[in-house]
């Protein structure tokens, strides 16, 4: 098992070095100039030759790297250049926005996906079909589309819930709630679908191994047979899915995040983007980076513990 971690730690770490590096690079490959856009388009040309120097523009990629990752482990991911405040801090400001909103997604594409699985697994017939309807529906659905659809009915239409906009749980904890309940629906109920299907797969295929024959034969009932054997036999599969329905979660904070106005990661990518801002377009991948690799950990934890033989190789 130790063995087993070490190794974990060094893909993770390794994950990390090298995606940090591959934006890095291109970031750096991408059409324009950062020093250009501080100074302006109307400035002199030793005004600009000024500004690379100090921003280190002039020094070789990897010399560039090195110093960047030195600072980054010591929690310096340099200034913002649209307004100069320190990169760090604005992360700090927006990283709970997007925690918040990508657990409460997972959580309820894991309510729902398990509810309807289990459903269409016991259940034949209709629940199966509907469960791969909903699997293509999912995966054929933007989220963007799918958040408009809920801003129409919700925000527009009965005005249950706001449709753009966040409030901090500090200044309004029902405010904060109603902010992101269409947000949250947008991703998880488009999460779901993958989880509802490996979940119905996985239940299915358990169903037909002779343990449970085995069980049924000695009296046990049906409802222990399913939650207390079954169920736990059919989980690793579905706890990877998570982790891969997680990863999709980050991806779509990008786009639901810009359509209800939510402060977090996803938007601020978007802006600093569009502004050329290099080093929070830096820290925001790199940060994207150690959530997904921390999760995969997770995963992987949670699936050798449910899964013995793992362990035991």
């Amino acid at each position: 098992m130790l063995r087993l971690a070490g190794r974990w730690v060094l893909t993770a770490v390794a994950l990390v070095v090298s995606v940090s590096f591959l934006t890095f690079v291109l970031v750096d490959l991408v059409p324009g100039d950062a020093a250009r856009s501080v100074v302006g388009l109307n400035s002199t040309e030793e005004q600009y030759l000024q500004m690379r120097e100090a921003m280190g523009l002039d020094r070789p990629l990897l010399e560039r790297y090195g110093d960047w990752a030195w600072a980054a482990l010591h929690g310096d991911f340099g200034n913002s250049l649209t307004n100069g405040a320190a990169v760090a801090s604005q992360l700090t400001t927006r990283l709970s926005v997007t925690v918040t909103l990508v657990v409460a997604s997972l959580l309820v594409a894991t309510v729902v996906g398990v509810s309807l699985g289990v459903a269409a697994a016991l259940q034949h017939g209709f629940l199966g079909r509907l469960v791969d309807g909903l699997a293509l529906l999912g995966l054929a659905v933007p989220s963007f589309w799918f958040a408009y659809v809920l801003v129409f009915l919700f925000a527009i239409e009965t005005s249950f819930f706001p449709a753009t906009g966040y409030v901090t749980f500090g200044s309004d904890p029902a405010g904060w709630a109603r902010s992101l309940v269409l947000p949250v629906l947008t991703l998880g109920l488009t999460s779901s679908a993958p989880i509802a299907k490996q979940t119905r797969d996985g239940i299915r295929s358990e169903l037909d191994k002779d343990y449970v024959y085995a069980l049924r034969v000695r009296g046990i009932g049906e409802r222990s047979v399913i939650g207390r054997h079954v169920l736990r036999n059919a989980a690793a599969p579905v706890i990877t899915i998570m982790g891969l329905v997680f990863v999709g979660l980050l991806s779509g904070t990008v786009l639901v995040e810009t359509v209800f106005v939510l402060p977090g990661l996803g938007s601020q990518a978007v802006q600093a983007t569009m502004s050329s801002d290099l080093p929070l377009i830096q820290a925001i991948a790199v940060t994207f980076t150690v959530m997904v690799v921390v999760v995969n950990l997770l995963v992987e934890f949670v699936y050798v513990l449910l899964n013995p033989r793992v362990r035991a190789g």
